[in-house]
């Protein structure tokens, strides 16, 4: 195979991507849920700036042990994903975010569009690596936690500011962000003898 066969390749299997990227997108905006937009709405933006992590991680410091461990690890990860996903990703692939009106996405589900770029979402990649992290140091935190993540990955798809390959793309970051926190905590509570 030659390295322009290889090159034709790849961008035909970016451009199926990405149609069906679009394609998820679209699926999602055309398909009626009045029940769920106002829910995945108030959980869209409750999720800014990691604050429902940061709640949560700041009731675990408040218990010694594996649950302190645990807010440790899960701040450290949020701050390894957020800085990846924005001062990173955002800046090196500058995907344009999905356009709402012409994918009909209902106003009731809208939060305000985010002027950063749309790759990777920041949200997903905060919230999953917050979840991994936290449920790796206290496992019966892990399951609740996971549920959450992929709620609010999902939600920034529902409310129309992300594709779904921007939220797929976000967890991934979240998950190697978790194993840098994790390295890194584990290390420090190590040379601190607990």
């Amino acid at each position: 195979m030659t390295d322009d066969t290889r090159t034709g390749t790849v961008r035909a299997v970016l451009h199926d991507m990405r149609a069906v990227d679009g394609a998820v997108y679209a699926a999602v905006a055309a398909t009626p849920t009045p029940t769920l937009d106002t829910a995945f709405r108030r959980l869209s933006a409750a999720a800014d700036h990691s604050k429902i992590s940061f709640t949560i991680a700041a009731a675990l410091a408040l218990v010694p042990g594996r649950p302190r461990r645990a807010a440790l690890a899960g701040a450290g990860a949020i701050a390894v994903a957020s800085a990846s996903a924005n001062l990173l990703g955002k800046r090196l692939v500058h995907r344009a975010r999905p356009d709402r009106e012409a994918a009909r996405v209902v106003v009731g589900r809208h939060v305000p569009m985010p002027a950063s770029a749309s790759f990777p979402s920041g949200h997903t990649a905060s919230a999953v690596a917050f979840a991994t992290a936290v449920g790796s140091v206290l496992p019966p935190a892990a399951l609740p936690l996971a549920v959450l993540a992929w709620t609010v990955g999902y939600s920034r798809v529902h409310t129309g500011v992300h594709y779904p390959g921007d939220v797929a793309a976000g967890a991934l970051l979240g998950v190697a962000s978790a194993g840098v926190s994790l390295a890194v905590t584990g290390s420090w509570w190590a040379a601190r003898g607990k």
